[in-house]
Order: C-alpha cells, then structure tokens, then sequence
C-alpha cells in the first residue's frame, strides 16, 4: 500500500531558531519550505525532514534519523566536527571504536544529537 509512496521524517525542537541554524548551517540541508514560527521543512536527497515547534522535543531516546552516506563518513565525520559536532559513544555488543565511528564489521556507524537531543547518525552502507 505504502511502498510506492515517500516517507517523510518529523523532528521536534523547543527552539526552532537555533534547529533552523543546526540544519542549515551545520548540516547543510537547503530549507525549502516553513509554515510561520512554527516548522521548517529540508530537503534531503529524495526526502524531507520536518522540524517543529513541539512541548515534547527532545523527548526520543532512539535514533530519529539516519543517512546513508557509504564511503564519505569519515569526510563527513570530519566535517561535522570542524563545525562543533560532538559525537556519541555507545556501548554495543560487537562493536569497536575507531575515533568516534563504531565498527561493526563492515558497517561504520556514528550517533549526534541536534541542539534538542534527537538522535541522529550516519550509516557507511
């Protein structure tokens, strides 16, 4: 039913200022869209991620979004850093560290928090 049709992720933030700036400036996502004080849209790649005012943000403990950037993570990672980034450590069966990228395998992951503590993180596959 939903197969042929595009997902779109929604972020809450307290404040949406200083999200807009995180999104824009840190991770470089063009806004293509807002509705008034209370929610910007960015395009990434084919999708777009919603950010909006919310009471409940920062309330997730899981991962809100993930981009799959194959061999360019550890550009990305560096990237991001230079911008102030800080990113997360986790303990994980079967993972090791290499810098702040987990290893698992093949498979080269990192978690950040945006300015509101949603968890987002970049995959190698």
């Amino acid at each position: 039913m939903l197969a042929d049709t595009t997902a779109v992720a929604n972020l809450a933030v307290k404040d949406l200022e200083a999200a807009k700036r995180f999104y824009s400036e840190t991770l470089g996502l063009p806004e293509i869209g807002k509705q008034g004080d209370e929610l910007a849209i960015y395009r990434s790649g084919n999708s777009t991620l919603n950010v909006y005012r919310s009471e409940f943000a920062g309330t997730n403990k899981a991962t809100a979004v993930t981009w799959s950037v194959g061999d360019a993570l550890d550009r990305m990672v560096a990237a991001l850093k230079s911008k102030g980034v800080r990113f997360e450590r986790y303990e994980m069966p079967g993972a090791t560290m290499d810098g702040d990228v987990h290893v698992f395998g093949d498979v080269r992951v990192v978690w950040f928090k945006d300015p509101d503590g949603n968890i987002l993180n970049l995959v190698s596959r």
